[in-house]
């Protein structure tokens, strides 16, 4: 057996903040899923600049080497898209009752500028602690551990009982081409055809100095809509102005949407999140999350959790302007002006509530309010099956002791909402930490911890491995 235990345990006293001389040297194996990580990270994915395709065929050589047939790795793309291809490897079960399992992940990263970050963004950079680069937190330190599972798995000898599929996809970041979880979905679901899925959305939180505060399991996620503003005016010569001006609207009106806040909404899930992650933080924030759960009318809770950009994301509805755009010509009055809100919108709300109370904020009909951009289906939340839940949680006990691991609503959307439709409940996997700052998620150096990477690996092979066992 590869893993050591004695050795993630060693890791996991860094992570709890405990004190220690050294880090831990890496063991060859992680050194060889540092090699696989590192050929992640610096295969250029973005939209703008990269290739899903260049990075599926690698990985299709990968396991090819580890002596996986050619008939269990299909790589696929629209032919439209030659750069957008993903692949799909299949494990076959060894039990005809056993149902399939999907592990999900998507290769392609948010586009990244050179001239922006401090390090290359395509260069695998460990520093301080760290890995840094484009896509080590989102979400190429999954893909890796998910085709490192698989590898692993087969040198270890492991025979699932469930056929394990693994899908590497390109699109979710932008889905400015096409989005490879909806190309299957609706060209090759047998490909996908699974009673459960694991994909991204699972986090840990950390107090940003190695101390792990919680570990969630994501159980549903928000909805994605953008909306336009349009404001248009006759125009005329900038040497005759008049306060009737397009630019003005438009800032009046982003003005009213920035102070727009939706109320509170709680589901299930997120209640018992707030509850369980608040008790155990023992800290003036923890105690606030707890009493709101009890009481969301408790408007000095709502107030102090709500400072918290992470958890007031958790909490409603929210919309934030993205794009502007404005006018023809430095000597001329505007004509049009035009804005994007993006909106992440909570279970229980829908486009049409929230565009309407976008309308409301606003309060100017001169102001047009128009939905626009990619339509994803709306997110199936899956059950709090005890068989996803149970083996998770006992795991995490074991990897991140003291640590509680609860259901948590992701405030972003993934490609989970693709899955809904073909009736596959999709989970994200708890394992990754993220620090208070976020880790540079789809901002500048984006990172993660190197052995909260090394711990998760661990964690989450061995959790892939009972799911495997089911029956």
């Amino acid at each position: 057996m590869i893993r050591s235990f004695l050795g993630a345990a060693a890791m996991l006293g860094v992570l709890a903040g405990q004190a220690r001389a050294a880090e831990p040297a890496p063991r060859a194996d992680q050194l060889l899923f540092r090699e696989l990580f590192r050929e992640l990270v610096e295969t250029d994915t973005s939209v703008a600049t990269g290739s899903c395709t260049a990075l599926a065929e690698k990985i299709a050589l990968r396991f090819q080497a580890a002596g996986f047939a050619e008939a269990q790795i299909t790589l696929f793309k629209d032919e439209a898209f030659p750069l957008d291809g993903g692949l799909v490897v299949t494990v076959p079960g060894t039990s005809r009752k056993a149902k399939p399992m999907l592990l999900l992940g998507h290769i392609d990263v948010v586009n990244a500028r050179r001239e922006d970050w401090v390090r290359d963004p395509f260069q695998f950079i460990e520093e301080g602690g760290y890995f840094y680069g484009r896509g080590t937190s989102d979400m190429k330190m999954l893909d890796a551990i998910w085709i490192d599972t698989l590898i692993r798995m087969k040198a270890d000898g492991v025979k699932p009982k469930r056929t394990i599929k693994l899908a590497l996809t390109c699109g979710e970041e932008s889905g400015a081409r096409m989005n490879g979880a909806q190309w299957l979905a609706e060209h090759r679901p047998d490909l996908i055809a699974a009673e459960f899925a694991l994909n991204e959305g699972g986090r840990g939180e950390t107090d940003g100095h190695g101390k792990v505060l919680s570990q969630s399991m994501q159980i549903g996620e928000k909805s994605y809509r953008n909306f336009e503003l349009q404001t248009t005016n006759p125009g005329g010569h900038s040497s005759v102005p008049v306060d009737d001006n397009a630019i003005y609207e438009m800032a009046d009106a982003l003005q009213r949407v920035r102070a727009l806040k939706f109320p509170v909404r709680f589901n299930d899930t997120t209640r018992r999140y707030f509850a369980v992650v608040g008790a155990a933080r023992r800290d003036a924030l923890g105690a606030a999350m707890a009493q709101l759960a009890a009481d969301p009318a408790d408007k000095a809770a709502e107030m102090a959790v709500s400072a918290d950009r992470t958890l007031n994301a958790m909490l409603r509805t929210t919309c934030v302007a993205t794009l502007l755009e404005a006018g023809h010509a430095s000597n001329a009055l505007p004509q049009r002006a035009k804005a994007t809100i993006n909106c992440r919108i909570v279970p229980g709300e829908d486009e049409d509530t929230t565009r309407a109370a976008l309308v409301s904020a606003i309060g100017d009909a001169k102001v047009s309010v128009t939905r626009t951009g990619r339509v994803r289906p709306l997110a199936v939340p899956p059950p709090l099956d005890p068989r996803i839940m149970g083996p998770a949680e006992k795991l995490a006990a074991r990897y991140y002791p003291g640590v509680p691991l609860v259901p948590a609503m992701m405030t972003w959307a993934t490609d989970a909402t693709y899955l809904g439709p073909l009736g596959i409940p999709t989970y994200g996997a708890p394992g990754q930490l993220f620090d208070p700052d976020g880790n540079g998620l789809h901002g500048l150096d984006e990172r993660q911890s190197v052995q909260s990477v090394y711990v998760a690996r661990d964690y989450l092979y061995d959790l892939a491995k009972v799911y495997a066992a089911q029956e």
